[in-house]
């Protein structure tokens, strides 16, 4: 499995996945609903997000979502994000796979993959995420990873009340877990844009 920031055509794959569908349109697992627009909107915001994250980068505040592939297929996107990483050392994750590609153990992997670049390349301290409590497979990923839950909130979602759980992972659980074989190449020359130390 490869995540890295995609080429032009890496993206037109990510934005096919969007078009084909997420999730079951009876459910709603994201805390912006993009997935209630019809496909080429789908298609043509997900192009847009990751477009505008691109230019948007910065040290106060960055996002990277990174394009998953898996044995040369695009399946779906995990991104890695901060504010004020210099001084927080804290990022949250965000993902999603295309429906053909969901329920094989991608979800896990891709995020320890993020959370390897986090914790042992740029010296995160912390890392947050967040899960509607009816969303089995992102919360039952987080919990696999180690996260430790940290409280819910109540949001809003399609005009209705729902909860969503809070979860936190330190480094030093982190470091203490089993964990897969992750390489990354490439990010020295990042660090000082992100914010970073070496870890």
């Amino acid at each position: 499995m490869v995540l890295k920031f995609p080429s032009f055509e890496e993206l037109g794959s990510l934005a096919q996945l969007a078009f084909d569908g997420v999730h079951d349109p009876a459910e709603m697992p994201f805390g912006v609903p993009w997935t209630d627009a019809s496909p080429e909107d789908r298609a043509r915001g997900t192009m847009q997000w990751q477009w505008g994250r691109w230019a948007a980068l910065s040290a106060d505040e960055w996002h990277l979502p990174f394009v998953v592939i898996e044995d040369g297929v695009v399946v779906g996107t995990q991104e890695v994000h901060a504010e004020k990483y210099a001084v927080r050392r804290e990022v949250h994750t965000g993902s999603w796979l295309g429906l053909a590609h969901q329920g094989r153990g991608i979800g896990t992997q891709m995020r320890a993959a993020v959370l390897h670049l986090a914790f042992a390349e740029l010296g995160a301290e912390w890392a947050t995420t967040t899960a509607f409590e009816d969303n089995a497979a992102s919360n039952g990923v987080t919990r696999r990873l180690g996260y430790e839950f940290d409280g819910c909130e109540i949001s809003e979602r399609r005009g209705k009340p729902a909860r969503q759980y809070r979860y936190r992972l330190s480094r030093t659980r982190w470091e203490q877990q089993e964990r897969i074989p992750v390489e990354v190449t490439g990010v020295e020359a990042c660090r000082p844009l992100l914010g970073a130390l070496e870890a």
